[in-house]
């Protein structure tokens, strides 16, 4: 009895009841409501345990009684309340075939009190997991909220939480394997001293994601990723540049890319190298391009108050562009409203969300509305002399955007890596990013094009099949040479 209530729980010993007794066994609240219950065969009497209940409520009130017995035909119920006295504890009730199995009254009353003892222990479990999903919902609203900008808001909500957000720091992008999730989280949090913010990634149900402190915790001490990577076999870990708080979306970006080149390391962990956000490179004329283009998406209000607001398809536009179609995962909507939103977001742009060009144009537009003004690339004197007159031509055309000289330096760091393979490039980007094109218009199988690509992700050192991809970047960066080109 004590094995089976260490080892089952509740269910085990109402299962081993209902064999012992014959028949069946089942908690019942005091409403009659059957919380647990179990029978010998599938043909076992189920009594009408709400009258049951009422009558052996009712008698043991009235005598004063810690357990009733009540025959009702070929079957004799006992009764006995988990605690005595106490009016809302659930009931033992026990249906048996007459006559009554020898010692089951004395074995029914031996087995209350360890039956109570597991339905506290497993109340207490309940509670501690509401508990614990709601700490990690909260934090899921968290990174949320900083992935979308909202600084302040992300803040007042983690007050609530331990540790402090840090800032400027490190995002981090731990995969795991199997279901080892909640062991990763906790070998994390032990590997940097419970310093950073461990997410639960939304989207990807292998990863983990950590906003942590920029510095390491001191001289000689391991860096956190590397300590991860080493401690935990099979998981694979990518970190970002040191990033502000106001900018961890670029940060999360930063850390899959990395992420991706990690999985091909012997050490498998990677930091992000080097490379600057095409939103800093654009000048004053791309601000003006991406406030022109995304006008119709801000200001938008909607006809009816349950509608979707500028600010919620702003955000919906940004995840759907990260995560793809994983976006129903990150913002917990259904597939349809995903696709009506977008449908809604493409009409107001003037954009066709299912051409590659017209998705790294919005992508970009978001990028610079997000990044603060001053850290934009200031033009240089005759290039802003030849713009000032025509400012409304250069924010309509992101192609003159993309004449920028930064943003051509830009784009020859981005493609430099590629060289000898730019021909995939070019091609995976010409068929929007889709591997089965890819591969016919190249002559070779679906593996054979998976594998180039995943060889690209190794040189560019960004992830390129799996969202957040870098493919907008790049199909800018060709954009942009095959302009100068021209």
């Amino acid at each position: 009895m004590h094995r089976l209530a260490r080892t089952g729980g509740t269910a085990e010993l109402l299962r081993w009841l209902a064999g012992r007794a014959e028949g069946w066994a089942g908690l019942v609240g005091p409403d009659g409501t059957v919380l647990h219950a179990a029978s010998r065969t599938a043909r076992a009497v189920v009594p009408d345990v709400a009258g049951l209940v009422a009558e052996g409520a009712g008698a043991l009130t009235e005598r004063g009684a810690q357990a009733y017995s009540l025959d009702t035909g070929a079957h004799t119920a006992l009764l006995f309340p988990l605690s005595a006295g106490n009016p809302a504890a659930p009931v033992l009730v026990v249906v048996t075939p007459r006559p009554v199995v020898a010692g089951l009254a004395t074995l029914l009353a031996d087995v209350v009190q360890p039956l109570s003892l597991c339905r506290q222990a497993e109340t207490l479990e309940r509670k501690r997991r509401r508990v614990d999903l709601a700490e990690s919902r909260g934090r899921e609203a968290v990174l949320h909220l900083l992935m979308t900008g909202q600084l302040s808001i992300a803040q007042q909500v983690a007050g609530a939480l331990r540790p402090r957000l840090p800032d400027p720091g490190r995002v981090c992008v731990v995969e795991c394997s199997g279901d080892g999730r909640d062991e990763v989280a906790r070998v994390c949090g032990e590997a940097d001293g419970g310093r950073s913010w461990i997410v639960r990634c939304p989207v990807y149900v292998r990863h983990l994601i950590l906003v942590m402190p920029a510095q390491e915790q001191g001289p000689g001490a391991a860096p956190t990723d590397e300590s991860v990577a080493a401690r935990v076999g099979d998981c694979v870990v990518g970190v970002s540049e040191p990033v502000p708080l106001a900018d961890t979306a670029t940060g999360y970006r930063q850390a899959f890319h990395a992420l991706a080149v990690a999985r091909e390391l012997p050490s498998r962990h990677a930091r992000f190298g080097v490379s600057p956000d095409p939103a800093l490179v654009v000048g004053p004329a791309g601000r003006q391009w991406a406030n022109d283009l995304l006008a119709p998406l801000l200001t938008y209000v909607p006809r009816r108050a349950q509608d979707p607001g500028s600010q919620e398809l702003a955000a919906t536009a940004a995840s759907w562009l990260a995560f793809s179609s994983h976006a129903t995962d990150h913002l917990k909507v259904h597939r349809n409203t995903l696709a009506a939103r977008l449908k809604l977001i493409g009409e107001l742009l003037g954009l066709d969300l299912h051409r590659l060009a017209d998705q790294a144009a919005l992508d970009l537009a978001l990028r610079v509305r997000a990044t603060p003004a001053p850290a934009c690339t200031p033009e240089p004197a005759p290039y802003a002399a030849a713009t000032r007159s025509g400012t409304r031509d250069a924010a309509g055309d992101l192609d003159a955007i993309l004449c920028r000289p930064a943003v051509r330096d830009w784009a020859e760091q981005q493609l430099a890596p590629a060289l000898g393979a730019e021909e995939t490039l070019r091609t995976w980007l010409r068929c929007e990013g889709r591997l089965g094109p890819t591969a016919a218009e190249l002559g070779i199988s679906v593996p054979g094009a998976r594998k180039r690509l995943v060889r690209l992700e190794t040189v560019l050192q960004r992830s390129l099949l799996r969202p957040p991809s870098a493919r907008y970047d790049l199909w800018l960066a060709v954009r942009s040479r095959d302009l100068a080109d021209a």
